[in-house]
């Protein structure tokens, strides 16, 4: 390792004082509105993730679980007297605390920093980084807020009346700015599609998911007008389209302006899920007789700013910025996950990157990403990270990075390594 650079080789080493990651669980991501975890509720599906993070770690005392940090976006209240109550009904004692934080699309990834910025300051040894959404229950008015103070509506600031830009906007924006064709978004998605396809049938998301057992209300039909309530498992994502091709959407129309490229087809699906990771000090995790679980450690994580018109730029600013910090090159790095809000804001970030052929190599969301397999605000940077622990695991590679765009105008990037 000494022949290394040396931030790379200061990102691989390892210490006691690591923060690592034992667990790494999301549940199935369905569509909104229509998919098997339609009349699931939020906390329900967290609920799922954390009693699955104490069962996947049986020799953990719940009562090591210092803190629960859980990213969510549109729930009533935060989400945080709902998702208390959850853990508590889980199992969690008392003794473990709780809280709810919203960063729009990077809420959970957010969550998972605090917890493990909160281990280095010696605040706590164990904690939860987790995220829940259900944008069946919670999306359309309360995704744009309507009760505002009329001074922000009428700011002589374009950039905080477009703070409220409907995010299909900001899209084509994007693709007008940075030239992304049509062609190019739809490229995109059917490759997307193709490889979330390929990576269900190759159970690559077996060892990340957590089946959920819920309440399911069949659609009404003529002979069944008023269908009863089922119980039903699910145990796959459900809003992966296997054989979409360039012909298919390429029919589609523009879903945001007459004369745009954004369509239903080339950008993220409104998803319900729920996802949590499990941190703790590897020195911990040795006491405790978690090192044998550790999947990775977590590096570092950062945020910046961008226009809120043209948001989803937000990784290729985000990325950078991280990265440079720790002295790496996107060289240095074996597997990323980068959020599909739009096909748009996807290719320009892998452009301005320079990750082209990144993503032809399939190092570049090599399992698919939110255009397949949907886009659960505040669940979807968790479910990220759980995708990318398991997946340096089955491939061997061993730096990794999560990022994504966040609506109002800004990227968050985070670096985790494999255990090796």
């Amino acid at each position: 390792m000494s022949a290394l650079p040396r931030g790379i080789r200061a990102v691989l080493a390892k210490a006691p004082s690591d923060v690592v990651v034992v667990s790494s669980v999301r549940t199935p991501i369905c569509m909104s509105y229509r998919g098997q975890l339609k009349d699931a509720y939020p906390e329900e599906l967290l609920s799922v993730v954390l009693r699955a993070t104490l069962d996947r770690n049986p020799q953990l005392d719940p009562a090591a679980i210092d803190d629960v940090a859980v990213g969510v976006v549109l729930s009533e209240l935060g989400g945080s007297k709902a998702a208390r109550m959850a853990m508590n009904h889980v199992g969690f004692p008392v003794t473990t605390s709780l809280y709810t934080t919203n960063r729009a699309c990077a809420s959970s990834l957010q969550a998972i920093a605090a917890v493990a910025n909160q281990i280095r300051a010696d605040m706590i040894d164990v904690g939860i980084g987790a995220g829940m959404e259900s944008m069946t229950r919670n999306y359309g008015s309360r995704a744009i807020p309507v009760d505002v103070w009329p001074a922000l509506k009428d700011s002589p600031v374009q950039d905080a009346r477009d703070c409220i830009m409907p995010m299909g906007d900001t899209s084509e924006n994007v693709a007008a700015r940075y030239g992304i064709s049509r062609e190019a978004q739809d490229q995109f998605a059917a490759e997307s599609q193709r490889r979330a396809a390929a990576a269900r049938e190759a159970g690559h998301f077996d060892a990340e998911i957590v089946p959920v057992t819920t309440r399911f209300v069949p659609k009404a039909t003529d002979e069944n007008p008023h269908p009863e309530p089922a119980t039903i498992t699910v145990t796959q994502d459900d809003g992966i389209r296997p054989g979409t091709t360039l012909d298919k959407l390429a029919k589609l129309k523009p879903a945001f302006s007459p004369t745009g490229a954004s369509t239903a087809g080339n950008s993220s699906q409104i998803s319900d899920g729920a996802a949590a990771t499990l941190l703790m000090r590897r020195s911990t995790a040795t006491r405790l007789g978690l090192a044998g679980s550790v999947l990775g450690k977590f590096v570092a994580a950062g945020v910046v700013g961008c226009r809120p018109d043209e948001m989803g730029i937000g990784p290729a600013l985000a990325i950078p910025k991280v990265l440079g910090q720790l002295g790496l090159e996107t060289a240095d790095v074996q597997r990323w996950e980068i959020n599909e809000a739009f096909a748009s804001q996807a290719v320009h970030c892998v452009r301005e990157l320079g990750l082209e052929k990144a993503w032809e190599e399939g190092k570049v969301n090599p399992d698919g990403g939110a255009i397949a397999l949907g886009h659960p605000l505040g669940a979807t940077g968790a479910r990220l990270v759980a995708t990318l622990m398991h997946g340096l695991g089955r491939t061997g590679g061993e730096v990794g990075v999560v990022s994504m765009c966040i609506g109002t105008g800004m990227g968050m990037a985070g670096v985790f390594v494999r255990e090796h």
